[in-house]
């Protein structure tokens, strides 16, 4: 038997099947090392310890000692199937008849990652920019097509001393596909033991330490920091006691006295800034809980403040909802009736919208 073996960045997080197979194992096969993480384990074993580029002559030498009858465990370090050993193996496993394998998954960079930024996750395209088996043009295609899909982005291996070509690209792309303020959470680990966290602004990305022990997450367009933690929502449905006069406000509306563009004659003009329109006095979409544009709760008081968010007062925003709120929104009990579509019609704007200031809270210097 054969077993593809994921340990994890860090000794504490692999997991209990791996530490049995490799209990079992009469052989472990690994780049060196990795296996500084489980020396506890290797006692008794016969162990090959390998230098980097060797991986097919690690599967073979796996192989050899399967047909010897022997329990083989071959260590990747993360997940074994994500730019891992299982990638090598299942490549020849044609060559031979009659072997038997497992998988045994591990904790990856990119999830691993998240759990010291916080919550950046949601629709995700993991990318090598490592490019001495890839050409540097399908590196740049995936990034360029990823970013306009607005994923969430993990690069791996994104720069050593000598190879800076794939990331500074990565930038540029980036940079014409992307918000420039859009969040970019920065993880690195030394020695499998120590974590370095960074959160930067994606124009500011290159100035960053980075080196081969680090992984980079891009946030898309609803990615915020809060807190000193990096969040992307996935848009639950959330309540809070609405502001007053909203019911007044909407009576209006409902009526058709709508107020398109500024309205001077408000007392309150302007609220946000001189560049408004005021046609949503009061956000249809209110609470969306997102801090994305700006908003946040107010601590304890299950209050949400939109004092700090000006997107629904932008002209570009209120051309996507407007038709919209008119056409299915006929009193105050339909935006509960229809909040899970609005609040999809909400993403669907700040993606369309997402090159405009929308007075973001980064609060990068709040921990």
């Amino acid at each position: 038997m054969i077993s593809l073996i994921g340990i994890g960045s860090k000794r504490e997080h692999i997991t209990l099947k791996a530490v049995d197979r490799i209990k079992e194992a009469d052989v472990v096969i690994a780049y060196n090392p990795y296996l500084t993480h489980i020396e506890d384990l290797l006692e008794g074993k016969e162990v090959h310890r390998r230098g980097m580029g060797d991986e097919m002559e690690r599967v073979e030498l796996a192989i050899e000692k399967e047909k010897e009858g022997k329990k083989v465990a071959i260590i990747s370090s993360g997940d074994p199937g994500i730019y891992g050993m299982a990638n090598v193996y299942f490549q020849i496993i044609d060559k031979y008849s009659d072997l038997e394998f497992e998988v045994i998954p591990g904790v990856t960079a990119a999830t691993y990652s998240a759990s010291a930024l916080g919550a950046p996750l949601h629709d995700l395209a993991i990318i090598s920019l490592s490019d001495l088996l890839t050409p540097l043009e399908e590196i740049q295609r995936k990034i360029k097509h990823a970013a306009q899909a607005d994923l969430v982005i993990a690069f791996y291996n994104p720069k050593s001393m000598r190879r800076t070509k794939p990331f500074h690209t990565a930038c540029d792309i980036l940079l014409e596909n992307r918000n420039p303020d859009t969040p970019v959470g920065i993880v690195t680990t030394k020695d499998g033991t120590e974590t370095l966290t960074n959160i930067c602004k994606l124009k500011d990305l290159r100035k960053q330490y980075i080196d081969m022990s680090t992984t980079i997450i891009i946030g898309n367009s609803m990615t915020y920091v809060k807190k000193g933690k990096m969040i992307t929502p996935r848009g639950y449905k959330m309540t809070a006691e609405l502001p007053e006069l909203t019911e007044q406000f909407y009576e209006k509306f409902f009526n058709g006295d709508i107020q398109l563009g500024h309205n001077n004659t408000c007392e309150y003009y302007p609220c946000h800034n001189e560049e408004e329109t005021c046609t949503f006095c009061y956000c249809p979409l209110y609470p969306c809980a997102d801090g994305s544009t700006g908003g946040k709760w107010i601590a304890d008081k299950n209050v949400w403040n939109c004092t700090d968010c000006n997107w629904i007062h932008k002209y570009a925003v209120v051309d996507e909802l407007l038709d919209y709120v008119k056409e299915n929104i006929k009193s105050m009990d339909d935006f509960d009736k229809h909040k899970k579509e609005l609040l999809k019609l909400r993403r669907s704007t700040i993606y369309k919208t997402r090159f405009l200031d929308f007075n973001r809270n980064f609060d990068l210097d709040d921990k």
